[in-house]
């Protein structure tokens, strides 16, 4: 295995872990935990 394969399987496999991210950041079930998050210096008092 050289050296440019090596890099292409590296840039594969971040694509892939890049598009795993896309996926669970716009998943609907995490929608109320990031408008939470969003939410939660706005509200918090100290």
């Amino acid at each position: 295995m050289d050296i440019n394969t090596a890099r292409s399987i590296v840039t594969v496999l971040t694509f892939i872990a890049f598009l795993g991210i896309v996926w669970w950041a716009w998943s609907g079930r995490n929608k109320a935990k990031f408008d939470e998050a969003a939410q939660h210096l706005l509200r918090h008092d100290d």
